[in-house]
């Protein structure tokens, strides 16, 4: 138990919250200490008798049948495994950055479950992280089933295509597909690849509440250089020394 304790807390600070939170409310409806019905994503009663809290259980909540329960196994892996990578990756030291991410596609995801009468949003958001890691990483090798092997850039399609082949479904993976794709777009191709103009920026409470830490490695681009500091008059004692900144389907309730 020691052990386990020692790698849950070694797991990044929002990706231990999500991966517990997607632990929990699974573990209530199964145990019947709530209605699973209460936790899925309804149009009617968010819309107009305010079940607010709606969105963000179907997020969390995954039915675990006998049948399903394998692909909620899979899913929590990619969870613990693609949003550690990206938190300690391309936004290590900018939780305030990873935390505007995963509201931007979440808000996307339930906007489109609502339209669409998507009653669970789980597998939506985390692959539009998969995407999003997968955008940052294109040239690494990853492998899949069965020991195949090929570029990261290809894995969140690959995984569209073998859960439509074993499932008969793939609106799940495209929603967070095409989520983690309009994120990227927006926040790093279109502004920095293409020189268009900023759509998103992280709003500055989160920076607040998420304060970025000192030398994390980020992919936000390079960092601009610091000026040097005025040399002091003579018998000061000599120049100050330049620094530098560290800059920091829808999947509807009931489906077996």
């Amino acid at each position: 138990m020691s052990d386990i304790g020692d790698w849950f807390k070694s797991i990044p600070l929002i990706t231990r919250g999500w991966f517990a939170a997607s632990i929990a409310v699974p573990l209530i409806g199964k145990l019947g200490l709530v209605d699973p019905m209460s936790l899925a994503l309804r149009p009617d009663l968010f819309l107009y008798s305010f079940h607010f809290w709606r969105p963000v259980t179907a997020t969390l909540y995954f039915p675990v049948y006998p049948n399903t329960g394998f692909l909620f196994l899979v899913n929590l892996y990619f969870l613990y495994n693609y949003s550690t990578r990206l938190e300690t990756g391309a936004f290590d030291g900018r939780p305030g950055d990873y935390v505007f991410m995963l509201l931007f596609n979440w808000i996307c995801i339930v906007i489109t479950g609502l339209i669409i009468d998507m009653q669970l949003l789980m597998i939506p958001l985390i692959m539009s992280v998969l995407y999003i890691w997968a955008q940052f990483n294109k040239d690494v090798i990853v492998s899949f089933w069965f020991g195949t092997r090929f570029k990261a850039h290809y894995l969140p399609w690959v995984i569209l295509i073998f859960n439509f082949i074993i499932g008969g479904s793939f609106v799940n993976e495209l929603i967070g597909n095409l989520v983690g794709h309009l994120y990227f777009f927006l926040m790093f191709k279109y502004p920095m690849d293409l020189g268009g103009r900023s759509f998103l920026s992280t709003p500055h409470f989160l920076y607040r509440f998420f304060p970025t830490r000192r030398g994390g490695v980020s992919g936000f681009g390079v960092p601009p250089t610091r000026r040097a500091p005025p040399r002091e008059a003579a018998g000061g004692g000599g120049g100050g020394r330049g620094g530098r900144y560290n800059w920091g389907q829808g999947f509807r309730l009931g489906d077996e």
